[in-house]
């Protein structure tokens, strides 16, 4: 028999979750029954597996809470998918919400495989909120904190639609905003100088092409990672066009680089509004262009939470005292 505990319980109440096999069981338990630690960590119940069943004891809410969390952590495994801390933690957040039910259809979503072989999905139901307003929107924005997948999740898509034959190239951008270290100062030529700010962006490449697929593609021009400027004064046809951090475009750069957009072509624009790098009196052109398009037609707006935070827990733990601050008056947000 094995177990995790957490503190004592007033009222008790009792669920099971049944596994259909021995293999099932193993996975939902994981390596030294490191899930189990998982649920008792981020839900106050007793867990216990005895003859192919979980057992969840604890209070009422509390109960019903874990048991539909772990109904949720179980699609996931029947779609061949291995659970893991932040898989739990959003499956227990998810069901405190009452979004059990969309949590569980995350399983069987896939957007692409990456070059090793591993599928993409969206793991929050913000993330595929966000994946169903791309695919139904020629302009999509994606505002919210970082470690919600708002780059990468677009990527996948950008990638999804190139190997289908849906756009003819994929075009990544990001503005250069000097955040304390001046670019002249930097060592090479231009394009060493601004490689750093796009290293993200080759990263997500390199993830579902591979470095040498991602190079020939780009030696025939089918890729392109180039800053903001490079943008001005072209038309873009039949591209996926990404803009990576765009809180710190000016309300000029994002007016222009929405103009860019030509026939057949989709754009995915990207950022956090509360990392903004520009200097004291500029507008961000992310915050504007939001207020400004949100409702325009075939213009989509997704806005992520500490919710749908996919990195380390103390991550969403920042980003919640941050807001808090915030309301609190004690930093002002840029406007």
């Amino acid at each position: 028999m094995r177990a995790a505990s957490t503190r004592e319980m007033k009222t008790l109440a009792e669920k099971y979750i049944h596994f259909r096999n021995t293999d099932e069981t193993s996975a939902f338990c994981g390596s030294f029954d490191v899930n189990l630690g998982y649920f008792a960590k981020y839900c106050p119940v007793t867990l216990s597996i005895r003859d192919e069943a979980l057992r969840i004891s604890g209070e009422d809410a509390e109960t019903e809470i874990c048991a539909a969390a772990a109904e949720s952590v179980l699609s996931l495994i029947r779609a061949g998918k291995t659970p893991d801390e932040v898989a739990i933690r959003y499956a227990i957040d998810a069901a405190k919400g009452g979004e059990e039910q969309e949590a569980r259809s995350l399983a069987s979503d896939c957007i692409c495989i990456t070059q090793k072989g591993k599928p993409v999905s969206p793991k929050t139901v913000g993330q595929k909120r966000y994946i169903k307003t791309i695919e139904q929107n020629t302009i999509t924005f994606g505002v919210g904190p970082a470690g919600t997948g708002k780059t990468y999740l677009a990527v996948a898509m950008a990638v999804k639609a190139f190997k289908a034959g849906v756009v003819s190239r994929i075009i990544l951008t990001r503005p250069a905003v000097e955040a304390g270290e001046k670019l002249g100062f930097l060592p090479g030529d231009l394009q060493n100088k601004v490689d750093p700010y796009l290293r993200p962006l080759y990263d997500a490449l390199f993830d579902f092409l591979g470095a040498e697929s991602f190079s020939k593609l780009q030696e025939r021009g089918s890729i392109e990672v180039a800053p903001l400027a490079y943008m001005r004064g072209r038309t873009l046809d039949e591209s996926f066009i990404i803009l990576d951090e765009a809180q710190n475009t000016t309300r000029e750069q994002m007016k222009m680089f929405l103009t860019r957009m030509g026939f057949g072509s989709k754009i995915v624009v990207t950022g956090d509004v509360t990392q903004i790098d520009l200097p004291v009196g500029k507008v961000s052109g992310l915050i504007e262009a939001t207020r400004v398009l949100k409702n325009v037609d075939d213009i989509g707006i997704v806005r992520f939470t500490e919710k749908d935070v996919v990195r380390h827990k103390l991550v969403q733990d920042i980003i919640k005292a941050y807001d808090r601050y915030y309301e609190e008056g004690k930093i002002k947000r840029h406007e």
